[in-house]
């Protein structure tokens, strides 16, 4: 699942453009700290970034500056100002595309997805991002996303979440998540496991997830 980033300062903008996204099966984050713009950005680390010009504090240029210091993420100016110079700003600073306000919701996703599929291959993605019933797992920097809330894993606890996920609806028995976790399970304890389990099942359900992974006595452990 592809993030995308808003950085509109107009809420009913905002609004419209992240129910349309999400509908589209998008993940959506808003800035409304408009001094906050990078450090989002750093936190949410999106695929792709809609960029207003017109912002509080810095405009989009500033930002879209300060983005490109350090990231090649691909960058959509949604603007009402629509002259050719505004234009010519927007991709010398890094811009990829403009869109000019107001805009037809249909030819801004399709300007999204085709962004998107020039800049990731969407085979690669598939591999990188993995996500079932509420739980989003990237693969590439080996984070965890549970509904609305990133959650801090320990490297075990995320190893054990991504085999669950990626078997979901398999038993996994206990011998083969410790083969999984440590090269040579003869040397660990059996219990090692079951702690892990518990401590990743506590953090699943304080993020808002409950019985997220069941025990199948005798068998093992299973994601639904």
């Amino acid at each position: 699942m592809f993030k995308i980033m808003i950085v509109e300062d107009e809420e009913n903008i905002r609004d419209l453009l992240s129910d349309a996204l999400e509908k589209w099966n998008f993940q959506t984050y808003a800035t409304t700290d408009f001094n906050l713009v990078l450090t989002d950005y750093l936190e949410q680390q999106p695929h792709l970034i809609l960029l207003d010009i017109n912002l509080p504090v810095y405009d989009g240029f500033y930002w879209c500056q300060k983005i490109r210091d350090i990231s090649k993420v691909p960058i959509i100016f949604i603007s009402s100002r629509n002259t050719n110079m505004d234009m010519i700003m927007a991709m010398n600073m890094g811009g990829d595309d403009f869109v000019n306000k107001p805009f037809s919701m249909d030819i801004l996703i399709a300007k999204i997805n085709a962004l998107l599929r020039r800049t990731y291959n969407y085979s690669e993605q598939a591999s990188e991002i993995l996500e079932h019933n509420g739980i989003l797992l990237n693969m590439e920097n080996s984070t965890c996303q549970i509904q609305d809330t990133t959650v801090d894993l320990s490297k075990n606890e995320y190893k054990l979440l991504y085999h669950l996920m990626k078997n979901h609806g398999k038993i996994l028995s206990r011998e083969k998540l410790l083969r999984k976790l440590w090269d040579d399970e003869r040397f660990v304890d059996d219990n090692t496991l079951t702690v892990n389990i518990n401590r990743l099942r506590k953090k699943i359900e304080q993020a808002g997830i409950k019985n997220y992974i069941e025990t199948k006595v005798g068998q093992g452990y299973i994601v639904p």
